[in-house]
């Protein structure tokens, strides 16, 4: 069997599974369902009140149907899960073995479709949105490969996010004056706290950042101080809550100003290049825009302004749309109207990203707002800056090594940074020019910076470089290649180097027969 006729093959398989759960109910969902992921804990609201299993006058144990309930929904989630890998392993080559993989899932969910059938407590529309989802999976991957199953009509996302750096600019939805008035008094005289669900997805949130994520949280926290007298006040006079701010900050770049994303995404609030421009945010003078802090609020206050009065005030949502694309959002709010953003059938209409995301936020603001309720300590720091004209030609870099550690246990290049947004870090900056830099480092600089072994030290390592990248030759995808394949012949060039090189996105690095690739050439 050629590859080409597996992938249909598998495609068919998917159908023909769909058609036979459309028989059993005339309506449908375009929610997406879960996908299993065992680090991650997830407590969603229940659709619907959850009511006795069985048939009608059936008398059953309501805990043992719970139970049985839970048990399906979790089987439904590992199957998708089964069936993403079975895919995977297809278009990497495996096709014996991954076909069987989606066969075997597939008929496991189209089982679990008839069980959820028989139940008066089971929401059906989550496996409705199963097959959706699935079709849509295997649609995305077989176009990755140069198939089409199915023609999905595309929409352009305006997600700060989002994947299309290039795309042209949107037309946006933008509010009038009275509407993000009535918006901003959302917050005027309410404590976020109140506006917060604490629910399992928030909970599960807190936990992470304040185990394996605090690291981060501290950081992100570090690098806002310095960067909040440009950013606080913006959102003050936009009468949005400080500690929502803080949430996004950390949750998008973890207070890191030039942070980009793989989508094109940039910036401590992490615009996509169209979405940006399209709020102000432009190429000015060879600067992005994007990465300066206050443009970058500006634009994040305007967005979120614009879509409080899209989304009718609902944060949850707000949050999702900035994160998952708005035109998504308003798809779901078209089909399910005011349906809280936790309840399953808008909950899996969206990526994990976007499920990961707004719980995040939402933890990342309480923990702002009350860090010793849960033993967290978020230090004061002196975040005093001076304008400090440079007595030598220096670089950042340079500046960082020369200041070292004092003051600041990770050292001072971030801060650096993100205190001069135009500046390269490596680039000398001329004798005669201004830099800002923390006030309390500036008599390190005096003592360490302007002469001395220790910038003659950091001006060698500011100038070594590690080896070029070789020349570039072209590939062209033979049947039976797969990325790994093709990076373990070539011995300067790894999988997600190569991966990189070519824009091929993982896990699946997914490439397709006639494909042309660029290889390092280093023979």
């Amino acid at each position: 069997m050629t590859d080409r006729q597996v992938k249909w093959k598998v495609g068919s398989t998917v159908a023909l599974a769909l058609s036979a759960a459309l028989a059993l109910s005339a309506c449908g969902s375009g929610s997406r369902p879960p996908r299993a992921n065992p680090a991650v804990k997830v407590s969603i609201e229940p659709a619907t009140p959850p009511a006795a299993a069985g048939t009608a006058g059936e008398q059953t144990d309501p805990a043992a149907a719970a139970a049985e309930l839970e048990r399906l929904y979790a089987e439904l989630e590992t199957q998708i899960q089964q069936f993403e890998e079975g895919l995977g392993l297809v278009l990497e080559g495996e096709q014996a073995l991954g076909g069987e993989q989606v066969a075997a899932a597939t008929a496991a969910i189209r089982l679990g479709t008839l069980e959820c059938s028989r139940r008066d407590d089971c929401d059906l529309d989550v496996f409705f949105a199963a097959y959706d989802y699935l079709l849509d999976q295997q649609n995305s991957a077989l176009q990755d490969q140069g198939f089409r199953l199915v023609e999905f009509a595309s929409e352009f996302e305006t997600e700060p996010g989002g994947d299309d750096p290039d795309a042209a600019v949107p037309e946006l939805y933008r509010a009038d004056p009275a509407e993000v008035e009535r918006s901003a008094n959302l917050f005027r005289g309410t404590d976020l706290r109140e506006l917060i669900n604490v629910n399992g997805p928030v909970k599960a949130a807190l936990d992470d950042w304040l185990t394996w994520m605090r690291p981060n949280l501290l950081s992100s926290w570090h690098n806002y101080q310095f960067l909040r007298s440009q950013m606080a006040p913006i959102y003050e006079d936009a009468g949005l809550p400080e500690a929502l701010l803080f949430g996004m900050l950390a949750t998008e770049s973890g207070g890191k100003v030039h942070a980009y994303s793989r989508a094109g995404a940039a910036g401590p609030l992490q615009f996509i290049r169209s979405t940006g421009r399209a709020y102000g945010l432009r190429e000015v003078g060879g600067f992005d825009q994007r990465l300066d802090p206050a443009s970058a609020t500006r634009a994040n206050v305007a967005y979120l302004n614009d879509n409080l009065v899209r989304f009718n005030n609902d944060l949850e949502k707000v949050l999702a749309a900035y994160n998952g694309g708005e035109n998504r959002m308003r798809r779901i709010q078209r089909s399910y109207g005011e349906t809280p953003f936790w309840d399953r059938r808008v909950y899996y209409q969206f990526p994990r990203e976007t499920r990961d995301y707004v719980p995040r936020v939402l933890a990342a603001a309480l923990l702002f707002l009350e860090p010793e309720r849960y033993n967290l300590e978020l230090p004061e720091l002196e975040t005093n800056t001076e304008r400090l004209r440079l007595r030598n030609e220096i670089s950042l870099a340079e500046l960082a090594v020369c200041l070292g550690q004092e003051g600041s246990p990770t050292g001072w290049f971030r801060t650096l940074r993100n205190l001069n947004p135009r500046r390269e870090a490596g680039r000398r900056i001329d004798a005669g020019d201004e830099v800002v830099i923390p006030a309390r480092v500036v008599g390190t600089y005096e003592a360490n910076c302007i002469e001395g072994e220790l910038l003659a030290s950091a001006r060698e390592l500011n100038e070594a470089n590690y080896p070029a990248r070789p020349s570039m030759f072209s590939y062209q995808v033979r049947s039976g290649d797969t990325l790994g394949r093709i990076a373990s012949r070539y011995p300067c060039v790894g999988l997600r180097e190569l991966a990189e090189i070519n824009r091929v996105r993982g896990p699946r690095y997914m490439i397709r027969v006639g494909q042309t690739l660029r290889i390092p050439d280093c023979r």
